[in-house]
């Protein structure tokens, strides 16, 4: 199945757009079925030295990842980096910082970074603009779609359930994702200074753990 990367609807909608607004509504319900925060906030908590360096997480969209980092780990610095307005009542501690992701990475700091569901909006191309801001964490975790037709087909089940854009959108995700390998080599993870891990779920979900060897 060839990664194909195309628009999705709510990225050309404004962030009140009432599509946007049922979107988020889906994604949290997908992510909870999917399990994906719950699996990032468990295998970051296995690195206390670089979590204690702050987490930042790239396409944070709702903020829901760090709202729970936040109740999970006291007094570590949480950062959002997203185009879209700060959500409402994230708690204070969670910076936001509301700007294009290249941006942002070339000034924020701390020990590990997270994304979910976010990297498959890039081309490989632009998935290599990614490479010099990796090297100045120490973990990295990422959730993305698996790209595989077993992941199609599961997503029928769930499309009379979700919003006008989520059911375009979901499809365009899938197809945009990822296989087994494709993460570390476009992200230019070199085998010899990062310990990689990838491993699929059967609810559609590939996941990357890089750590600092």
């Amino acid at each position: 199945m060839q990664r194909v990367v195309e628009p999705e609807i709510i990225d050309q909608l404004p962030p009140d757009h009432p599509d946007v607004r049922r979107s988020r509504v889906d994604l949290k319900v997908i992510n909870f079925l999917m399990g994906n925060e719950r699996w990032i906030a468990r295998h970051i908590a296995q690195y206390p030295e670089a979590l204690a360096k702050g987490v930042v997480e790239i396409g944070a969209g709702e903020g829901t990842l760090l709202r729970r980092l936040a109740r999970q780990h006291a007094g570590i610095p949480l950062t959002a980096c997203d185009l879209a307005p700060r959500p409402e009542g994230l708690p204070e501690r969670i910076a936001w910082d509301r700007r294009d992701v290249f941006e942002s990475l070339a000034e924020v700091k701390g020990g590990v970074l997270a994304a979910n569901l976010f990297l498959h909006h890039f081309e490989n191309d632009e998935l290599e603009q990614f490479r010099p801001h990796l090297e100045r964490f120490e973990v990295i975790c990422f959730n993305e779609p698996y790209r595989v037709e077993r992941t199609v087909w599961d997503a029928q089940f769930i499309l009379p359930f979700v919003g006008r854009a989520t059911k375009h959108d979901m499809m365009v995700s899938i197809r945009a994702g990822f296989v087994h390998g494709e993460l570390p080599e476009r992200l230019g993870l070199d085998s010899s200074k990062w310990r990689i891990r990838e491993e699929t779920t059967w609810r559609g979900g590939l996941r990357m753990l890089a750590s600092r060897i």
